[in-house]
């Protein structure tokens, strides 16, 4: 189990899931999908990650004062999560994402963010005194930039490390890459952060070196099916990942950074924890659905012992 507890700060959703033998075009309509609804949300996804795979973890984010924010704080609850700092909004609803899954295991997702959208810096220091004694904060893209950087500042006012997965892809200010101890973009993300195309290791050494110059300390480059691309103080190569068969993406890049989180809470090396990271993905992918398809502790254990 986790050595110290992990705050997560990000978004809570509704994810409608719709199951469709390809992802439409623009202006087609694909008929004949199946349609499902689950709680889902990046900061969430990343929350019960870290939770199933080991962690203590405290969320904090923002939903609205509806049916929806009532569930996803049920479902936060029966994966043992602290849910003290989960605000209420009165005015915006809980955010919802519509997520298109193909047969192949991709996806496209749009999200209406709703009360994510309001969360705050103010929202943060209310919540000063779960950072006390935690060892890590992990959190995304899908709340405000300004949430995210008081987020980040609290942290290293408390003196732990900061994981951002910086999803969705969007520009960063230096001032917050500054204070980010493990950046874990995917290939799009880090082509988009540094104007660096990544297609092998070549590029993902490039792009993280360029990171690394503006003030980020490791960077972990997520490379799909073949794993990441790692980048430390003190080691560089590629963690490779795991071959399995792919239904679903949807939640992968969360399930790693939940699943990171842990490893590296529980002293784990750098490398190590890279693949303990990659096998929560694989087994994730396997399965439909975000929330569903986290893996909990002794199935990630299982999945490394080969058994």
């Amino acid at each position: 189990m986790a050595q110290c507890p992990i705050i997560v700060v990000g978004s809570a959703n509704t994810d409608m899931i719709l199951k469709m033998e390809h992802l439409p075009k623009p202006g087609e309509t694909v008929l004949g999908g199946d349609f499902a609804m689950a709680p889902g949300g990046k900061g969430a996804n990343q929350a019960v990650g870290a939770a199933r795979a080991g962690g203590r973890v405290v969320f904090i984010a923002r939903v609205g004062n509806d049916d929806f924010g009532a569930r996803a704080i049920e479902g936060l609850l029966r994966d043992r999560i602290a849910v003290n700092y989960i605000f209420r909004d009165n005015v915006r609803p809980t955010g919802v994402a519509l997520i298109f899954v193909a047969r192949n295991g991709e996806n496209s997702i749009a999200v209406a963010s709703g009360a994510n959208a309001a969360l705050s810096p103010a929202d943060v220091r209310k919540a000063a005194s779960a950072f006390d004694g935690a060892g890590f904060l992990l959190t995304q893209l899908e709340t405000p930039l300004d949430t995210v950087l008081a987020a980040a500042e609290l942290a290293a006012q408390k003196s732990f490390r900061v994981i951002l997965n910086p999803a969705p892809a969007r520009l960063l200010p230096d001032a917050l890459l500054a204070k980010i101890d493990i950046l874990t973009p995917n290939e799009t993300e880090a082509e988009l952060l540094t104007g660096i195309r990544v297609a092998g290791a070549r590029g993902a050494r490039a792009a993280a070196a360029a990171l690394k110059r503006r003030g980020v300390k490791t960077v972990i480059i997520t490379l799909g099916p073949r794993g990441a691309f790692v980048s430390g103080p003190a080691v560089e190569g590629l963690a490779p990942g795991f071959k399995v068969r792919a239904v679903d993406t949807t939640a992968a890049g969360d399930i790693f950074n939940g699943a990171l989180a842990v490893a590296l809470s529980e002293g784990r090396a750098l490398m190590e924890a890279v693949r303990f990271a990659n096998a929560a993905a694989a087994i994730s992918v396997t399965r439909w659905g975000a929330r569903p398809s986290v893996p909990k502790r002794r199935e990630l254990e299982a999945f490394l012992s080969g058994d």
